[in-house]
């Protein structure tokens, strides 16, 4: 990073990621749109500064007709966002000035950062050499060492295309599908290759519940040993039957006839990716998925957080020596875990993975928090960074170890079962307990639960990290005599009750429940090495979600998303092709091939217009 006359334009995604940049690089004269210094230009995109422009761009399409269809522009067009031109004029003449001999590109280090630094260079027709940055915190460090190993931006050619590949290609499908379809229904629809499959997700979850029809059950109960034992039959739909099965066993005795004993264990979490973490923060603390997204891009800018947009849940092995040093750096910030948890180093190899970390590893936090008081943070900001820094300390931590007990009772010529387990080493769940308890929050367990009423509780203590009830001491006491429960053993004067219950629906999706359907959707169908797998990306999936919000197909009623009756009329209208994620995995397959230069772009692109042409022609009712 030398200081020479010749000048080197360095352009970041955002304003606060240039600053971040400048304010490293030595660049300190802040001028309009740019910052200036040190043998550097630090100058911004603002996001998707150009884009693929729309139909108006290629004919009079203003409206929409049957006859023109499909839109095939033969050589595509690109624009400036209307409100954004002051800031690509800027660009374009920082790129043109004499001084500045090379380039920067120092969007985000993925497709879309690609994508969004090549359309602005080339329209502004700029032919300079350019380097590319590829960092994964916004720490000093990270980014001196970023500067210090740039690559020739040529050698993400192949990147660049596939990201083009993908603009163009949603673009197709989604201006002539829309518009097919909105004239065939007489409505306004809009369709998209993300969109249309995540709201059938919905729609479908919707026709489950409003099509279920519940089932009454019941349940015969033992209380045993004076109420120290529980132990319950099988669900039972015949009331009359129940009855007679209470009738055989009340203030009868019952027999163990066998104990089974097993020791069992729960790994630590893994560390989160974007959307894990979208998923905890709606699941704990109500967030949306846009709203995680821009909490963690807020401490991302921070640089309390590391980059936020990954699809890792891993690091690298070339971090190994520094975990220890972050962990620890965690636990002290977060005052909870401070005094009550060490670094466990015989764990570290939970978190490292070099094969499952591609564009970015996992969100961890970073050594900025050494200096910085969190307290200070807002609070939805605090809690996002506390939830990081907690699994950071949980992931490389011991199992959670217990031991189940099952055992099996005969009683009025009938079985009953009584389950039980006893924790044998906290592990992590300590460390969760202490998250849970400080924030005051209740563990939210799971999205399915078939019965609107729990079945018998087990004989067991509570998940370390739950709200512990006023029973525990009993249920303490209830454990205890179950594991220590032999064969043959006699409970004389069983009493025996009956509990009804009912069968539920499944329950409404939620961002978290969604999120995770979004991830998985299609993933049998995509290859392996995938750069992306499911519906959208871990940076676009919040913003699918909130499209669906705006445009009127789904609603928000708490943490539930409910599609609308528009949103139901739209999925009823399309083809399979376009409401489930197949298209997408195979989209996907090709454009990761792309991108390694396995495939040709202009064949995939040729293959996308063919699709188009049949979309259009087998949804075209005849006059």
């Amino acid at each position: 990073m030398s200081i020479s006359s010749a000048n080197i334009l360095v352009i970041a995604e955002k304003p606060s990621v240039g600053m971040s940049l400048a304010a490293v690089l030595g660049a300190k004269k802040k001028k309009d749109g740019y910052i200036e210094g040190a043998g550097y230009i630090v100058s911004w995109c603002v996001g998707h500064l150009v884009g693929l422009a729309d139909a108006g761009a290629y004919g009079d399409y203003a409206k929409w007709r049957l006859s023109d269809l499909p839109i095939l522009p033969g050589k595509w067009e690109t624009v400036v966002a209307k409100d954004k031109q002051k800031q690509f004029n800027i660009l374009r003449g920082l790129m043109n000035r004499k001084d500045v001999t090379s380039l920067v590109c120092a969007t985000d280090a993925g497709r879309e950062g690609e994508l969004i630094f090549r359309f602005v260079y080339d329209m502004a027709g700029c032919r300079k050499p350019f380097k590319r940055l590829w960092i994964q915190s916004m720490e000093e460090s990270a980014i001196k060492a970023g500067f210090a190993n740039l690559k020739d931006g040529r050698e993400y050619d192949n990147l660049y295309q596939s990201a083009l590949c993908r603009a163009k290609a949603d673009w197709l499908i989604g201006i002539n599908a829309s518009r097919v379809f909105s004239l065939q229904s007489g409505k306004t629809l809009s369709v998209g290759r993300v969109q249309s499959p995540t709201l059938a997700m919905l729609t479908e979850r919707q026709k489950r519940i409003s099509g279920f029809v519940k089932e009454k059950y019941h349940i015969v109960r033992l209380d045993l040993g004076g109420g120290r034992i529980a132990a319950q039959s099988e669900h039972i739909k015949d009331p009359e039957e129940a009855e007679n099965i209470r009738a055989a066993a009340d203030k009868k005795a019952a027999v163990c006839v066998s104990v089974t004993k097993e020791q069992k264990s729960v790994s630590p979490p893994k560390l989160f990716d974007l959307t894990a973490l979208q998923r905890e923060a709606n699941r704990l603390f109500g967030y949306t998925a846009k709203q995680t997204l821009d909490l963690a891009q807020a401490l991302y800018e921070k640089k309390l957080l590391t980059y936020p947009r990954t699809d890792s849940r891993f690091l690298t092995s070339d971090m190994e020596k520094t975990i220890p040093v972050v962990v620890n750096q965690a636990a002290l910030s977060v005052g909870f875990i401070r005094g009550n948890a060490g670094v466990p180093i015989d764990y570290i190899g939970n978190v490292i993975n070099d094969a499952k970390v591609s564009d970015h590893h996992a969100i961890i936090p970073t050594m900025t928090l050494r200096d910085f008081d969190i307290s200070k943070l807002p609070e939805t900001e605090r809690n996002i960074l506390i939830l990081v820094a907690t699994r950071l300390v949980c992931a490389i931590s011991d199992k959670h170890v217990y031991e189940s007990v099952t055992a099996i009772f005969e009683c009025g010529g009938h079985t009953f079962t009584a389950k039980g387990k006893t924790v044998i080493t906290d592990g992590w769940r300590k460390i969760d307990a202490l998250f849970r308890d400080a924030l005051k929050l209740k563990d939210d367990e799971g999205e399915e639960n078939e019965d609107e009423t729990a079945n018998a509780p087990e004989n067991e203590l509570p998940a370390v990290g739950s709200q512990l009830p006023a029973v525990s001491s009993q249920l303490s006491t209830v454990n205890c005599q179950l594991s220590t429960i032999i064969e043959r053993q006699t409970f004389e004067n069983a009493a025996a009750g009956i509990t009804e219950h009912f069968t539920a629906p499944p329950k409404p999706h939620t961002e978290d429940t969604l999120l995770s359907s979004m991830e998985t959707a299609g993933a049998e169908e995509t290859n392996g090495d995938a750069e992306r797998k499911g519906l959208g990306t871990p940076a676009t999936r919040a913003g699918v979600i909130e499209n669906l919000v705006s445009r009127g197909f789904i609603v928000r009623k708490g943490k539930q998303l409910i599609p609308t009756a528009d949103g139901e009329s739209l999925i009823n209208a399309l083809p399979d092709l376009l409401k489930t994620p197949g298209l997408t995995a195979e989209w996907e397959n090709a454009l990761t091939l792309i991108a390694k230069g396995e495939a040709d772009p202009e064949s995939f692109m040729r293959g996308i217009e063919d699709m188009t042409r049949n979309l259009v022609t087998d949804n075209t009712k005849t006059p």
